[in-house]
């Protein structure tokens, strides 16, 4: 058995999220479906992290089993072929061992030490109908200061269980957040979340509440008091997904994966 692991960028406009569902487009049936007529065979893919309807990835990270053997390049050409515009393999690298059975083995998910998300932002009175889809939109003047003084406070490892959907399945809330950073560029805002790993909404309620700090509706140390109490309904509502992009997934060096080419993000914004 052949262990393929692909990295996998798309935009998540128009897709419900990327997890299969029953009458609804997904990124994950999509991707499925442009492998079987690639193989004329039955794949189920295993990703490194879900994404939420309309959200977007510059690195996914997947990996399946198959029997099959084809080159690297006819794995990424060959999918691309029938893949959807908005949805493209970038590489493809086969891995020893089966993820079911060896605790050794490489998994998309599990062997996964952290997850980066960009959150981009539009900052100005008027939306913008060209970034629509791609970026979130917030007409209040920003603090930019303010909101970096109140995310210095998400740092180190704490349980996120106030900016934690409802319906979350993690096993736990606790988490480790290593890098909390806010760029500005303009009238743009590009919001950096690196992690051991994110629960459900977790970025886009935490860019809300960050957004409650930068407006002047709460102080800088409200963030601190959020984790503290542990209360979901104590913090913002959940942001709007369309600014949010899963950016890199990091894996132990000894799995030596492509990685995608700098990613820039498609507001001419180099991080």
């Amino acid at each position: 058995m052949n262990k393929i692991v692909l990295g996998v960028e798309y935009n998540g406009a128009g897709f419900q999220g990327w997890q299969t569902q029953p009458h609804r487009e997904t990124v994950q049936d999509t991707l499925e479906k442009a492998l079987f007529e690639f193989t004329k065979s039955k794949i189920a893919t295993v990703c490194a992290g879900r994404t939420d309807a309309g959200v977007h990835a510059l690195e996914q990270v997947v990996h399946f089993e198959t029997e099959l053997n084809r080159a690297m390049y006819s794995w990424v050409n060959g999918v691309n072929s029938f893949l959807p515009v908005g949805v493209a393999v970038k590489w493809a690298k086969q891995l020893d061992g089966d993820a079911e059975r060896d605790q050794n083995s490489f998994h998309a998910r599990f062997s996964a030490f952290s997850r980066t998300y960009h959150y981009v932002l539009y900052n100005s009175p008027v939306r913008s109908p060209t970034l629509h889809g791609r970026a979130g939109w917030f007409f209040r003047p920003l603090d930019v200061n303010m909101m970096r003084e109140a995310a210095a406070n998400l740092l180190g490892e704490h349980d996120f269980s106030a900016f934690r959907a409802t319906g979350c399945q993690a096993k736990t809330p606790v988490k480790t957040m290593y890098q909390v950073d806010i760029h500005q560029s303009g009238e743009l805002l590009v919001f950096t979340l690196r992690a051991s790993a994110f629960l459900h909404h977790m970025v886009r309620n935490i860019v809300g509440s960050l957004l409650f700090v930068g407006s002047g509706r709460r102080p800088p140390m409200w963030i601190a008091e959020l984790l503290e109490s542990k209360d979901r309904s104590l913090a913002a509502p959940t942001f709007m997904p369309d600014g949010l992009y899963l950016a890199k997934i990091e894996y132990d060096k000894k799995w030596d994966l492509p990685s995608m080419s700098s990613p820039i993000l498609p507001f001419a914004i180099q991080l």
